[in-house]
């Protein structure tokens, strides 16, 4: 069966196009957001700023972890649009909310609503990978895929970017009020679309009468199928060295890189990210063709992502352009690895269930997330760890993780792909 390419699928989808645009805007804004509050620890926190940073992305990723078991359920049970559509209103408020930070004594309730910005967020990705393939056909779901996480990774890319020049010029008030109109945007788009949902008589109940039930029966979808067990286990593997590596020692060099400009070092390393993160998807459609493979290839695409983040400490502070090219790279890689991840996952769960599926992946991925971020940031200010021997410490990390998944085959006694 053949696939569409992205400009086919782009202009015959209608519903996948307003589906994208939308996620293009809102996600653009915010990589505004994080560069700004990245820019505010950094100014307000002193020497306290490198774990704070890290207890920021802690925090963050534990918002967006700690209701996805109820996320997830939400999103088989109601309108994945409406979702959408709600989470994208609230983040609105929230994000002009941080214009009242204006000295080191708002950083905590920064850092608060920031995570509850993260916890809308988290529920508007489970909506939304849930609900691609309810308006994509099976041609055109690895298309869609890749070029959803494409998106996500250029609205990293040009959002980082943009953000870090918005606030070295005009300061972090701008992003916010910039990032509170993406999703306003994002939002009004979605609202006139019409998105199919199979909703099974188990979740017709009375909502916290039956959520219990519910949310243990798609945890059993996982845990019974060896498999999908491992699979939703990918984005993790990555997260347990990648959540340092991205969002501590690579936000921490960006800083130090160009001193006189925090923010636009920041984003550099962001925009960076969102290449690669960009780039590996695009490759993974059009090189990896044998799907039996996938579920091998995602775990060494972990290792080679630790590869070149090895590479990068190595070389870190001795030519920006290479340290530039090598982050892309590894991201590539990972951003492969989320990709096949990702499509293995929908074409596996049948739609009941996949809003519960893939919370219980994204839950796994943001408490791996939290862990390595906090590690990271308490190590760089309370050891003598310096950015370059973190970076080689955690990449080596990151090769192992990916190679023990390779290696672990529960599912050696069941076929790759159905």
């Amino acid at each position: 069966m053949k696939e569409v390419g992205y400009l086919e699928l782009l202009k015959s989808n209608k519903k996948f196009r307003t589906f994208w645009i939308a996620a293009v805007i809102s996600m653009m804004g915010e990589w505004f957001n994080t560069i700004a509050l990245f820019t505010l620890i950094l100014i307000y926190a002193g020497e306290n700023s490198e774990e704070l940073i890290g207890i920021l992305l802690t925090i963050r990723m534990l918002g967006f972890a700690i209701l996805q078991p109820f996320t997830g359920l939400l999103a088989d049970r109601w309108s994945r649009k409406w979702i959408m559509v709600a989470t994208n209103f609230l983040q609105m408020f929230i994000a002009l909310s941080f214009l009242a930070v204006d000295g080191s004594e708002d950083i905590w309730w920064l850092i608060a609503l920031s995570g509850a910005m993260m916890v809308l967020h988290g529920a508007y990705m489970t909506s939304e990978r849930a609900a691609i393939p309810n308006i994509v056909s099976e041609r055109e779901l690895a298309t869609a895929n890749a070029l959803d996480a494409a998106t996500w990774s250029t609205a990293l890319a040009f959002g980082a970017a943009m953000g870090g020049y918005i606030v070295s010029q005009y300061g972090t008030d701008v992003a916010f009020v910039i990032d509170s109109i993406t999703f306003l945007v994002g939002g009004l788009i979605l609202l006139p679309l019409t998105v199919p949902q199979t909703v099974s008589e188990e979740m017709k109940g009375p909502l916290f009468k039956t959520a219990f039930s519910n949310i243990k029966a798609g945890t059993l979808r996982v845990y019974r199928e060896a498999r999908l067990r491992r699979i939703v286990l990918a984005k993790t593997t990555w997260n347990l060295a990648g959540g340092g590596l991205a969002g501590v020692f690579l936000v921490i060099a960006g800083a130090r890189m160009t001193p006189g400009e925090l923010a636009a070092g920041i984003g550099i390393f962001f925009m960076a990210r969102g290449i690669g993160t960009g780039i590996g998807p695009i490759l993974a459609r059009k090189y990896l063709t044998n799907k039996s493979r996938w579920p091998a290839y995602i775990g060494l695409l972990v290792s080679v992502s630790g590869l070149f983040y090895l590479m990068v400490g190595l070389t870190l502070y001795y030519n920006l352009i290479v340290t530039i090219i090598l982050v892309i790279i590894a991201h590539a890689a990972s951003g492969a690895n989320w990709v096949l991840s990702t499509i293995l996952t929908q074409q596996w769960v049948e739609d009941e269930k996949r809003g519960r599926v893939f919370s219980i992946d994204m839950l796994f991925m943001s408490i791996s997330f939290s862990i390595s971020t906090y590690v990271a940031g308490w190590l760089l200010s309370n050891t003598n760890l310096t950015i370059q021997n973190g970076m080689v410490s955690f990449s080596i990390a990151m090769i192992v993780f990916g190679l023990i998944f390779t290696l672990w085959r529960p599912d050696a006694n069941q076929h790759s792909v159905s």
